[in-house]
């Protein structure tokens, strides 16, 4: 069984460092056998983020204060509206394989929801397809770690969460990259506490 932990979400934003910090603690106690499979479900207050890939010229045009993280992945912003999922798991297989199983739950929770989504095979995280009218758009991104056979870090899935701060940066670095979020694509969105719970179910059909 996994056990869930809910920061931030329907109330005060969580701030980024503090849920870190919450990851950290955990992973020491889930490498080393004292705890199970953990799962964080966080919102944040309104932060850009950079893994080790990130390329100065996709950093904030602004200047906006950017944290530097040691995922994998690049540059991306997380915010109200948005959810975060930070799962802290022992893993059996390699990192591209944890990866690809993220993708699996984010398709199926987007689904659940009427939204079909894919994951094309040059790119990470869950994209909505392209139609007549609009392009291929990212709805999720996932930038994960994995120390001590455990993981860390995550995906963020856009569901009410204001868009703007994505035109600030080359999000993922890509260059000209639409992104939307569950609002954008459906006319009746979900509360991020409904989306976190739909998650719940996935997670533990993949990780349990």
């Amino acid at each position: 069984m996994i056990r869930f932990h809910y920061f931030g979400i329907e109330g005060a934003p969580a701030p980024w460092q503090s849920i870190w910090e919450k990851q950290l603690q955990l992973h020491a106690l889930v490498a080393s056998g004292q705890l199970g499979p953990q799962v964080i479900f966080a919102e944040h207050s309104s932060i850009y983020t950079a893994g080790r890939a990130t390329q100065p010229a996709e950093l904030p045009r602004d200047g906006s204060p950017v944290v530097q993280v040691n995922r994998g992945g690049r540059i991306t912003w997380h915010g109200p509206g948005q959810l975060a999922c930070y799962p802290i798991v022992k893993l059996t297989i390699g990192s591209v394989d944890y990866l690809r199983l993220l993708e699996q739950v984010i398709h199926r929770c987007l689904a659940d929801w009427g939204i079909t989504s894919v994951s094309p095979p040059t790119l990470t995280g869950a994209w909505v397809p392209a139609t007549s009218r609009r392009p291929l758009r990212k709805i999720a991104f996932i930038g994960a770690r994995v120390a001590q056979h455990t993981s860390l870090h995550g995906f963020a899935l856009n569901v009410s969460n204001t868009l703007a701060p994505f035109a600030n940066i080359i999000p993922c670095g890509l260059e000209g990259v639409e992104v939307t979020s569950m609002a954008a694509e459906l006319p009746y969105p979900p509360s991020v506490l409904r989306v976190a719970h739909t998650f719940e179910r996935h997670l533990e059909d993949v990780f349990c």
